[in-house]
């Protein structure tokens, strides 16, 4: 028996790969599908079920390509209404797999379809579950995201989730390992562990909603505590979870069209496009296409795109560092992102040597910053999250979370020089590019954030620590 853990850090998501006796199942799998093609080749084995834990709000499984290239039959937990063929498994319901079982346990509460999958080895010994949002590591999935399909409110998703995971996942053996679909920095949860593979037993005593003493009030008020709404592209990803989609091939070979200069002036002109730089902040603060939207692939970048962009069917252009393309094309079709219209070939050196008109953005040092402060009284914008900003931030500085940017446009003045910050650098120059966009052009980026800003002695708030806010 083979289980090897796929995990993509911009998305914080877990994928699996479990083979048996020539026999494989891959759980929750990402949009590409050709790795878990390539290694079930590798392994002279065939692909027989494709396990989908729930129908994914945060990105855009390869359930259907995969199934549709290797014949593998798509399995759900009840109450799933996919609109292609799959088995809809009844509670309990087991599938064989080589010379090991997978279980389907439900365990509705983060969606009412949502399955854990428990393996039991080939003497009929449970050895590892995979829980997909229904628990993670020192949490467990947000009930908010599925009460928006019938009569169902998050409280009463969350009592479901509390039943679910004191009738199904802790009567399990402690030396259980739980394999999650997500970790650290998952907008499907709140306080996820940085690990991705831990044990049962470990969970029942450090993750606040598997304590043994918890009231089932208890546990719904806990879990609903401090849910920040989720981001907008969501629901327009469980629709294409459940309905279909594109073949990947079909979207590479649309978005990856190397369009020259004028070729991307004019379709940026004619179709209404997003133009998306990916590059660094610090080459785009030195320069970058009028308008264009900084959201570099070196960060959290399929998640910030869903998240500022948020509708998938939005026309998008791209600017990338060379020889990155399909790798853009791809890491945005994670995320349902599927309208790529081409790149400018060359890149922005391309656009320069054209003559085109171009931006910038002014970037400081946190030294200068330092010095500025000290002798002016300035507008200062922190972008980072609320609990990052509650916990310690620049004195006198706004907080304008970067999620909700928009939201916050009439606080940034238009005639009078400002200054953003975010932790590192990243989000405040995504920041600078969304205010640029709007007309709003009186900012100052400083660069290297936080960190730096703590460096240069500049004066902070009394320090917080985040778990207790």
């Amino acid at each position: 028996m083979k289980i090897e853990q796929i995990y993509t850090g911009c998305l914080s998501q877990g994928a699996y790969y479990i083979e048996s006796n020539g026999e494989v199942a891959v759980i929750d799998p990402l949009r590409e599908i050709q790795p878990y093609v390539d290694r079930a080749r590798k392994d002279a084995a065939k692909i027989k079920y494709i396990f989908e834990t729930h129908f994914h709000a945060d990105f855009v499984s390869g359930h259907v390509t995969l199934a549709k290239e290797t014949g593998a039959e798509i399995v759900y937990g009840p109450n799933a209404n996919p609109s292609f063929d799959a088995i809809i498994a009844k509670d309990n319901q087991e599938f064989k797999l080589g010379d090991i079982t997978i279980i389907a346990l439900h365990t509705p509460g983060h969606t009412m379809e949502s399955t854990t999958f428990l393996l039991r080895d080939k003497n009929g010994k449970d050895h590892a579950i995979f829980s997909g949002d229904t628990l993670f590591l020192g949490d467990v999935g947000r009930p908010d995201l599925a009460q928006k399909m019938g009569v169902l409110t998050e409280r009463d998703l969350a009592g479901f989730l509390f039943e679910s995971l004191r009738t199904k996942i802790m009567p399990l053996a402690d030396d259980v390992i739980v394999y999650p679909a997500h970790g650290a920095g998952s907008a499907c949860g709140k306080n996820m562990m940085k690990e991705t593979v831990d044990t049962l037993g470990n969970q029942k005593k450090m993750n606040y909603a598997l304590r043994a003493n918890m009231t089932k009030e208890e546990f719904i008020d806990e879990v609903i505590d401090g849910l920040l709404p989720p981001p907008s592209y969501f629901p327009l990803n469980v629709q294409m979870n459940r309905e279909g989609y594109e073949h990947i091939d079909d979207i590479l070979r649309r978005g990856t069209q190397a369009l020259s200069a004028d070729a991307f002036d004019t379709a940026a002109n004619e179709s209404g496009a997003i133009i998306l730089d990916v590059r660094s902040q610090e080459e785009f603060a030195k320069g970058h296409v009028p308008r264009s939207i900084f959201i570099g692939l070196d960060g959290g970048f399929a998640p910030w795109v869903g998240a500022l962009i948020a509708d998938v069917k939005q026309p998008i252009l791209l600017v990338t560092p060379e020889g990155r393309e399909e790798e853009t094309v791809t890491r945005l079709s994670r995320v349902g992102f599927d309208n790529t219209l081409g790149y400018l070939k060359g890149g922005f050196t391309t656009w320069k040597k054209e003559a085109f008109e171009y931006d910038t953005v002014t970037s400081i040092q946190a030294t200068t910053f330092k010095e500025i402060i000290a002798t002016d009284k300035v507008s200062i914008f922190d972008v980072r999250k609320e609990g990052e900003y509650e916990s310690e931030h620049v004195l006198n500085a706004n907080n304008t979370p970067l999620d909700y940017i928009n939201e916050h446009l009439v606080e940034f003045q238009r005639n009078q020089t400002f200054y953003v910050y975010c932790a590192g650098g990243y989000r405040s120059m995504i920041a600078a590019s969304i205010l640029k966009s709007r007309g709003i052009h009186n900012i100052i980026d400083v660069a290297g954030g936080f960190n730096q800003i703590k460096e240069a002695g500049i004066s902070v708030s009394e320090y917080t620590c985040p778990s207790t806010l």
